[in-house]
């Protein structure tokens, strides 16, 4: 039974430039079952990304050589890999930042560890297969010419597979599910984060994901037709009239 879990256990890349926060997350996120490792900057976490092939990577912003914003960009070129940033930067532009280049969530430092370790659980249940209530027993919904399919979670574009991260694809998943049916801010971001917003900054991380969509969705993003805006509420996806049959 050990064996069949250690084979399991997933790989989290922790890059942080402060050596005591690289300990103490390597420590507690062994303790806790992950395999960890660690990088001191950026050009280190890109080197060690290609060689470990790692589940999810934790990244703080600030960083000699190459900045976490910079790893990012990187990283997105090549790959969908779920992460999360570390920021202490106190401007609310800032911290959108990294979202906007393809982070999934950011936690703000100081942080508690066990806040970041929830975190890190919620992301990674979102990105594995996970179906949602409301999806056809296909698991194939075709909107006009997007197609997706929640099975393989993939989505095209006419013929075109589309790149999206694993919290882009289930927050995809989510609005589809309930296709025509409003959506809060909150509710999206429990449903999809796994946490209930504390401050009015938090629903940022869900407004920035919707705008990454409708990049990638929309043939005008400025004019979405698919995830449309709830006024005084949040999202919804517009009502899903041809469901696939496999």
């Amino acid at each position: 039974m050990l064996g069949h879990l250690e084979t399991h256990k997933e790989k989290i890349l922790v890059v942080d430039d402060e050596a005591s926060i690289r300990r103490i997350l390597e420590t507690r996120l062994s303790m806790i079952g992950y395999d960890v490792l660690t990088a001191a900057d950026g050009l280190e976490a890109l080197g060690l990304f290609r060689e470990s092939d790692p589940d999810l990577v934790v990244l703080d912003v600030m960083m000699p050589k190459l900045d976490g914003y910079g790893v990012c960009q990187e990283l997105r070129k090549e790959s969908d890999i779920p992460i999360i940033m570390l920021t202490a930067l106190g401007d609310v532009a800032d911290r959108i930042t990294g979202l906007e280049l393809g982070a999934d969530d950011y936690v703000m430092k100081p942080f508690s560890p066990k806040e970041l370790e929830a975190r890190i659980r919620s992301v990674l249940r979102r990105t594995d297969k996970h179906g949602a209530l409301g999806i056809p027993p296909s698991g194939v919904i075709y909107v006009g010419s997007i197609k997706i399919d929640t099975n393989k979670r993939q989505v095209y574009k006419g013929d075109q597979r589309l790149r999206l991260t694993g919290m882009e694809f289930s927050l995809l998943e989510l609005l589809a599910s309930r296709s025509g049916e409003p959506f809060s801010r909150a509710e999206i971001l429990q449903e999809v984060w796994g946490y209930t917003p504390e401050r009015h900054v938090d629903t940022r991380v869900v407004d920035v994901h919707v705008s990454r969509l409708r990049a990638k969705l929309e043939y005008d993003p400025s004019n979405p037709e698919l995830i449309l805006t709830a006024r005084g509420t949040g999202y919804l996806f517009q009502r899903i009239l041809q469901i696939g049959e496999g």
